[in-house]
């Protein structure tokens, strides 16, 4: 498979995009406004092999899939009333999106994951530098948030819809991923660590034994403008279900 290249490994599978080798630096600088310090020091990061990440954040369908064939612990997560189809799905710990993983590679054959830290934001600038793919300004034309917390602060307050949209809404970004800014938090393979230092820097996931905290990516339509910058990074118990989190698939390519 090419750069780029889609697919899709079966009726009920998440659509996957090609990720590039490559780098980029990680991380905000003191520049970026409403950046914080658990952002930094920046580090590159280098991608020396090619990988595949969802295209969308898992939907319900496609959580629902897996509990019609048994599997993800038979959770079958509130939607909130606002419908599930292809709305992410949301109110899954960081446990369950791991057991979402481990069912999507058994029943595949294939090595699915979740992402790392590194890789989330790879994917979400996609080549760019700016706090969100398409520059350095935020409206509820291109994502789903908070509009009441506009980026840059001090713009005018946007739209405030208070639940999540299909994961088709807005556009791809360069790379063709859909919302990596917005709509719902991301779980991602890291455990919590307060700054980079010591962070790794070939894209692999930073965990440490007995962690109970794991880092969340993307923003959330529940939250604040300036959460959903490339470089922003969210916390929670692993153990906690949040009406604003959901998650996004990986996979290796060596087969």
């Amino acid at each position: 498979m090419k750069p780029l290249d889609i697919f899709k490994e079966c009726a009920a599978c998440p659509e996957m995009v090609v990720v590039p080798p490559g780098h980029f630096v990680m991380g905000a600088p003191e520049t970026e406004e409403s950046s914080y310090e658990d952002e930094r020091p920046q580090h590159a990061v280098k991608m020396a092999r090619p990988f595949a990440v969802g295209r969308f954040a898992v939907t319900f369908d496609e959580w629902d899939a897996c509990v019609a064939e048994g599997g993800c612990r038979r959770w079958r997560p509130s939607d909130r009333g606002w419908d599930r189809g292809r709305r992410p799905v949301i109110n899954i710990n960081w446990d369950d999106a791991r057991v979402y993983v481990t069912w999507l590679a058994e029943k595949t054959g294939k090595p699915y994951r979740l992402l790392s830290e590194a890789e989330r934001e790879y994917v979400a600038r996609a080549g760019t530098v700016t706090p969100f793919w398409w520059g350095s300004a935020l409206s509820t034309g291109r994502a789903n948030y908070d509009g009441n917390f506009p980026y840059p602060r001090g713009e005018m307050k946007d739209v405030y819809r208070g639940m999540t949209l299909p994961v088709d809404c807005f556009r791809p970004n360069p790379w063709g991923f859909y919302q990596v800014h917005g709509n719902v938090y991301e779980w991602v393979e890291d455990c919590w660590h307060p700054n980079y230092k010591g962070a790794p820097t070939d894209g692999s996931a930073w965990v440490t034994p007995d962690c109970d905290r794991h880092v969340l990516r993307g923003g959330s339509w529940d939250f604040a403008g300036w959460h959903l910058r490339a470089a922003a990074r969210g916390l929670v118990a692993s153990y906690v279900n949040h009406l604003a989190v959901g998650m996004r698939v990986a996979r290796a390519l060596d087969n």
